[in-house]
């Protein structure tokens, strides 16, 4: 048996890891595809040796560009390969651009699909991450779930039971494996913090940092919380560029190597070792990212979510994650409160036990049968 995997972005691979290895456990032949939909050649080899990954078998070189020039380049790019390696199954992860295009050319090429982190949705049409999760979801042949609400939102959706799998949550298999190397890595030395003793932020989402007055609010809001405790900001050179474009690069220390009292000290992007560590030991996580609400969960880390929506209520309901959209003086509020008090008790979601892959492998097996 063959199965394909296609990965687009740094979330993709923390998936991609745990079931490529309990596929090759189970003597399937993996081909591992990155289509490059974000790429820098250092970042890209450092998470690759930390998540224990194999070289890509193809490199599609997709980069950046418009939703759809971008979701164009991907379609074009990955039909050669698909009609080349004919698999017997292609497995496709998460919400990026690349997820829905190669999704699209499996369904035109009459090729199996499956979809991991399948029936997430925030119910936001605005979000360009829904309407992948929405369109990939309909054309997948297998679909598997996270947690229970997202099967809920598949079948109303129509989606035929029998397609549905609940596998658990492959992100958490990535910490549960690495979380010990994480403890070892000098991350909290390199940048001068002491654990407990400072908030880390990461923004990606274009609704925060291309609008300027958005991003504006946002640091006027984390600068408020630096005078109490350093903040540390991982910063991606497409959001150092946007600070750039709307003249707010004042408005954080760029390029520090050590955490700075009372400023927001951006740093440079980390590998996946590192920022588990920063992530496990910080006071709190300002982030607008999916991944990190879900991680931060099993961390039991106050997580404030600057977004008015999820797609990972699940977070909310059973773990640290708290919305608090993006105005100024709610970010500053809840950030205050989260340095006041202590860490919350959060459950496990089921299935988060680092077995997901396993369970995938078990379902791609038995389903080929």
């Amino acid at each position: 048996m063959k199965v394909l995997h296609v990965a687009g972005a740094r979330p993709n691979f923390m998936k991609v890891a745990p079931v490529l290895r309990a596929l090759g456990g189970r003597g399937v032949a993996n081909v591992l595809v990155h289509t490059g939909q974000h790429y820098d050649p250092q970042m890209s080899a450092a998470f690759f040796e930390d998540l224990g990954l194999p070289e890509p078998d193809v490199h599609l070189e997709v980069g950046s560009g418009s939703h759809a020039a971008q979701t164009a380049r991907v379609m074009e790019r990955i039909e050669p390969v698909l009609e080349s390696e004919r698999p017997d199954l292609t497995i496709v992860v998460g919400d990026v651009n690349s997820t829905m295009a190669s999704a699209i050319v499996c369904a035109k090429l009459r090729l199996p699909v499956a979809h991991v982190e399948a029936g997430l949705r925030s119910f936001d049409r605005t979000m360009p991450e829904e309407i992948n999760r929405v369109l990939t979801d309909q054309i997948s042949d297998l679909l598997f779930t996270t947690s229970p609400e997202a099967e809920a939102n598949l079948l109303r959706e129509g989606i035929a039971a029998e397609r549905i799998r609940f596998v658990g949550n492959p992100m958490i298999d990535s910490l549960e494996r690495h979380a010990a190397r994480a403890r070892s890595s000098g991350a909290l030395e390199r940048f001068g913090l002491e654990e407990s003793g400072y908030v880390l932020v990461t923004l990606h989402r274009p609704s925060n940092v291309d609008d300027p007055t958005t991003l504006r609010g946002i640091l006027e809001a984390l600068n408020d919380v630096a005078r109490r405790a350093p903040v540390v900001f991982p910063v991606h050179p497409r959001t150092v560029r946007m600070l750039q474009a709307h003249g707010l690069e004042g408005s954080v220390r760029l390029g520090g190597d050590r955490a700075a009292p009372g400023a927001v000290t951006c740093v440079e992007p980390l590998g996946y070792v590192d920022f588990l560590r920063l992530m496990s030991c910080a006071r709190a996580v300002l982030t607008d990212s999916g991944g990190i609400q879900e991680e931060t969960t099993i961390l039991g880390v106050p997580c404030l979510t600057l977004r008015w929506n999820t797609e990972r209520p699940i977070t909310v309901e059973m773990g640290t994650n708290r919305l608090v959209g993006t105005d100024p003086e709610a970010i500053r509020k809840e950030a205050l409160a989260a340095l006041d008090g202590g860490r919350r008790p959060a459950r496990r979601p089921p299935l988060w036990d680092g077995k997901a892959g396993e369970r995938i492998a078990e379902a791609v097996v038995g389903w080929a049968r």
